[in-house]
């Protein structure tokens, strides 16, 4: 036999081993579930209990992180392109945008129903995930306790004007200042951001920064949501770092709530109302109260023991499903007072 028919011989069984590879391969590949999150919480902070579910349900997950205003402003752009399934952000008020664009469709009763009806979109459009109220944290060997303001109001004038840090492109903060707008007046919204602005308030990308540069020393005050600088305490107890509530008729105590929600043109909804009910289960939530230190919202579950009750807190009244309302004319306003830059 010559070297040629040798080679060809061996040539035929080899493609046939690789056509069967590839075949296999294909066929794994159609049957793998995989779900798109936008998410405007950061991977340091969820990146944990998404993993966990793709891990306990077998479906495979495709993250992208961003600042949430932002994705909602890209998913808006993408429009029925876009790749989202769910989107899960800081606040409401990016989701609340988007179903005002009519993009979101509804989530499963059975899901929505685990949560409180002032925690959610009456329409069932998206849901609240966790609760988080807006604090001012302080350096407590820079200042003392009892000189603190009663208001965020009180921030643009002597002895605190300057001294506030703050993150204008942050959600919450967006979100803050919508409630603003709603309870007290666009005007008065706009006097307080400019106020801040002609004071030269130190400019942080975020919470976790601003918390950082008070534990550091390097600003003695700032407006974050609370959870962050129980995070900081928890890894370094001796941080000076301290949050401090604001009176709970004030905007500055707002209650935020993290939320969720399905894109009307994902063709994996069932799999993202999966996932959804898992961010609403026990473990998960108990994984947010123990390990984020945010509210959980499902009853039974308790938030961690530094954390007073969620219904023992004084809080502004406030409908938080306002806040999808207009959020290009709240970051317009910001931007207009140079906080945006």
């Amino acid at each position: 036999m010559g070297r040629q028919t040798i080679q060809k011989l061996l040539v035929i069984p080899i493609l046939g081993i690789l056509a069967l590879a590839l075949s296999l391969t294909a066929g794994c590949g159609s049957n793998t579930e995989t779900l798109t999150i936008y998410s405007g919480r950061t991977s340091n902070l969820v990146g944990p209990i998404l993993e966990r579910f793709s891990q306990e349900s077998g479906i495979s997950i495709e993250v992208r992180y961003g600042n949430s205003a932002d994705l909602a402003l890209l998913i808006a752009e993408e429009g029925d392109k876009t790749p989202a399934d769910v989107f899960f952000s800081q606040s409401p008020g990016a989701v609340g945008f988007l179903a005002e664009e009519g993009m979101l469709t509804p989530i499963g009763n059975d899901v929505l129903n685990l949560v409180d009806t002032r925690l959610r979109n009456k329409s069932g459009l998206w849901v609240g995930v966790t609760g988080r109220q807006r604090v001012l944290v302080y350096n407590s060997d820079q200042i003392n306790k009892a000189d603190l303001p009663s208001s965020v109001f009180d921030l643009t004038s002597q002895p605190f004007a300057g001294r506030v840090a703050i993150a204008p492109q942050n959600g919450s903060f967006q979100d803050f200042v919508t409630a603003m707008r709603h309870i007290e007046s666009d005007e008065r919204a706009q006097q307080w951001l400019c106020n801040m602005a002609e004071s030269d308030a130190p400019l942080y990308p975020n919470n976790n920064s601003i918390v950082d540069a008070v534990s550091r020393g390097e600003v003695e005050m700032g407006l974050v949501n609370h959870y962050y600088n129980f995070r900081f305490l928890a890894e370094e107890p001796s941080l000076p770092s301290r949050n401090h509530l604001l009176s709970g008729t004030d905007v500055g105590a707002l209650l935020i709530v993290s939320a969720a929600t399905i894109l009307q043109n994902s063709d994996n909804q069932l799999l993202a109302n999966e996932f959804i009910s898992f961010l609403l289960s026990e473990q998960a939530q108990k994984y947010f109260a123990n390990e984020t230190f945010e509210y959980p919202l499902v009853p039974g579950v308790e938030p961690a023991a530094e954390l007073p009750p969620l219904e023992s807190l004084e809080l502004p009244d406030y409908d938080i499903e306002k806040l999808g309302s207009d959020l290009k004319g709240t970051a317009k306003l910001i931007s207009d007072c140079g906080l945006i830059r």
